[in-house]
């Protein structure tokens, strides 16, 4: 019908600036190789850095109705979005529960900024810019002030491990809310953080092998430094390490 699914690579964002590569601006184009009379538009899809499920539309009714059932499908405590993502490390528990607040702070400074998002990311503002030197952390504990001045966010998501080797694990995430970052800061709060996150991985640090979380603003972020067997694994040298992509995938959506 008016639906088509496709499945995007990493590092290509939903929306760029005029000129630039993004899926946007790729939409015409794909319109006129398949035929189609219609314009396509975005339902679904993964953040800039993710990869995984694209879901278009020709059909603007049909686009603001799965939209809505997406918004409302997380207000009612399910999961219509299902990621995969590659960690480097284990979680200690097979599955359960990332629960903390998120915010933006400012790099260096403990004042919040409101009102500015970087662009790329899920529930972030199209065409914003980054110049404001934001990052993404944690909220262990927010206050009821803080959650209702919308300062801090209070978010959610499910996990489980299918598999793990050689220090690796692939899991199954599934967020009930959506915050820009979400999914690589919660996989760092569980000392596990996803390969090729140049972001959040720098606050996982290593005493003895044992990790522990480092606050963010003690951890700059830095390329993610990964064991020399890893490395042999991945094929990789430390100088390459830099261009290895983020390894979240957008797996599964359920429609109504």
């Amino acid at each position: 019908g008016a639906l088509l699914a496709l499945s995007k690579p990493p590092g290509l964002p939903i929306v760029g600036r005029r000129g630039d590569l993004s899926l946007d601006a790729l939409l015409p184009a794909l319109r006129r190789r398949l035929g189609l009379s219609a314009e396509l538009h975005v339902v679904k899809a993964p953040a800039r850095e993710y990869s995984g499920l694209v879901l278009l539309s020709s059909c603007y009714h049909t686009t603001k109705k799965l939209q809505q059932f997406f918004t409302n499908a997380r207000l009612r405590g399910q999961y219509p979005a299902t990621y995969r993502a590659v960690t480097v490390g284990v979680p200690a528990e097979v599955e359960g529960e990332i629960h903390t607040g998120l915010c933006w702070q400012q790099h260096g400074d403990r004042a919040m900024v409101r009102g500015c998002h970087r662009s790329g990311g899920t529930g972030g503002t199209p065409g914003s810019t980054e110049s404001c030197a934001l990052q993404v952390v944690p909220v262990p504990a927010p206050g009821r002030r803080s959650l209702a001045r919308k300062d801090v966010k209070s978010t959610l998501t499910c996990y489980r491990v299918l598999g793990a080797v050689g220090g690796c694990a692939l899991l199954q995430l599934q967020p009930r809310t959506a915050f820009p970052e979400q999914l690589q800061v919660h996989l760092t709060l569980l000392l596990c953080p996803a390969l090729g996150d140049h972001e959040h991985s720098s606050r996982v640090g290593r005493v003895l092998g044992v990790p522990f979380f480092l606050t963010p603003e003690t951890a700059p972020a830095r390329t993610q430094v990964l064991d020399e067997e890893l490395l042999s694994r991945l094929g990789l040298s430390p100088r390459q390490l830099h261009h290895l992509p983020l390894h979240i995938h957008l797996q599964e959506l359920v429609l109504p």
